[in-house]
């Protein structure tokens, strides 16, 4: 099977709605998907941002991931 249909086909399975602008509900997933699920359809959005960007994903250990800690009041 080629990529093209693998990714069809992969899709095929994915929780989707088609609502008029003026009837749409929530964007919160929660419900009707997974967490295993919603950070597969994360993820494969991530791999495609960096892709379109033309730069290789970044390789670091978890603990040297870029980030900040933001206490409340802050």
């Amino acid at each position: 099977m080629s990529d093209a249909k693998s990714r069809a086909a992969t899709r095929a399975g994915w929780p989707i709605r088609v609502q008029r602008l003026e009837e749409r509900t929530s964007d919160d997933l929660s419900q009707t998907t997974t967490a295993e699920q919603r950070v597969a359809m994360m993820w494969q959005l991530a791999r495609e941002a960096w892709r379109l960007a033309g730069k290789s994903l970044p390789q670091y250990a978890r603990h040297e991931a870029p980030g900040r800690v933001l206490r409340p009041g802050e």
